[in-house]
């Protein structure tokens, strides 16, 4: 096995991401005094900060390992589109935004006092079914210039015709990567992997009470669905990659865990990067599980730079 980063084999690579676009709205403030008006925190804010958010986050990663990338997504016609625009242009993302008029750009908002996360507030409106038929267009029509899809699905809506990309994408034997929702897994059928983490397992699997049955349950799901591998994240419990193969556990890396927010689409886009250059899904499962543990010692929805993974030491 390899233990080199593959730099310069990733640096040729060129990945599809496909999904829900959100900005990530960052309050940063400190809290003094509670409100006379009600129990809460009153936060005095010092700064705001935008970031890219669910697959533009995925991107905004890709760039950071070193490969290029084309974001495919669903925006509204509104300032929050513009803001997410810019800082694709700013991290070298191409980008190809529906605009849909009839919808908002998600926003997550999220309040800080010092390091404490005290609420977020949710801005959605979920785009029309045309609009989700024109990004299946425009998927298909860029499929083919690229070596590696990912679809990020945070079930806003811009995946609605999922299973026909997929189909498409491995009729061109493209690798797929999906980032799942929902209980239903019959429309990623046909991936080349899928990234549940727990809750999500559980929610397609239903509960396990041994790793046996959980093998069990990750194969029943792999054939019913012709998945070739399943990737479980398991928090501080690490991740556990399920093929034909068999099961291959790698122990969390992460020495601080500061905030988890965005750590899955870290693994990702590790994943894709790594895959696409050509790695066995042992070796780029053993970076993606690396890329987490640096992630979750960021504060916020961070990326991770292709130097920093190669400098990581366990």
């Amino acid at each position: 096995m390899s233990h080199n980063y593959p730099i310069e084999n990733i640096k040729k690579r060129k990945i599809l991401v496909v999904g829900d676009l959100m900005v990530d709205r960052y309050w940063f403030g400190r809290v003094d005094r509670i409100s006379p008006e009600a129990p809460v925190p009153v936060v005095h804010v010092k700064k705001n900060e935008n970031r890219l958010g669910g697959a533009a986050n995925v991107a905004s990663n890709v760039v950071s390992l070193g490969a290029q990338v084309s974001l495919v997504g669903i925006v509204g016609d509104d300032e929050p589109a513009k803001i997410l625009k810019n800082l694709c242009e700013e991290h070298s993302i191409s980008h190809h935004f529906i605009s849909d008029n009839t919808s908002e750009t998600t926003i997550k908002m999220r309040v800080l006092g010092g390091q404490q996360q005290l609420i977020r507030i949710d801005f959605e409106k979920f785009p029309s079914d045309q609009k989700a038929q024109e990004l299946n267009q425009k998927t298909k029509e860029l499929i083919k210039a690229h070596d590696l899809v990912v679809f990020s699905d945070y079930r806003k809506g811009a995946l609605k015709y999922i299973e026909d990309m997929i189909v498409f994408a491995k009729a061109n034997c493209i690798q797929v990567l999906v980032d799942p929702k929902g209980a239903d897994y019959s429309k990623y059928s046909g991936a080349s992997l899928i990234t549940p983490n727990r809750a999500e397992m559980e929610l397609a699997v239903g509960h396990w009470d041994s790793e046996e049955s959980l093998l069990l349950k990750a194969n029943a799901l792999r054939e019913a669905h012709d998945i070739d591998a399943i990737l479980v994240t398991r928090s501080e419990l690490g991740m556990t990659l399920f093929d034909r193969n068999g099961r291959t556990h790698q122990n969390a890396q992460a020495k601080e865990v500061f905030d988890v927010s965005g750590a899955g689409d870290t693994v990702l886009a590790t994943l894709a990067v790594t895959r696409a250059a050509g790695l066995e899904w042992s070796e780029a499962i053993n970076w993606a599980n690396k890329a987490g543990g640096i992630v979750v010692g960021k504060l916020g929805t961070s990326t991770v730079s292709s130097e920093e993974i190669m400098h990581y030491h366990d």
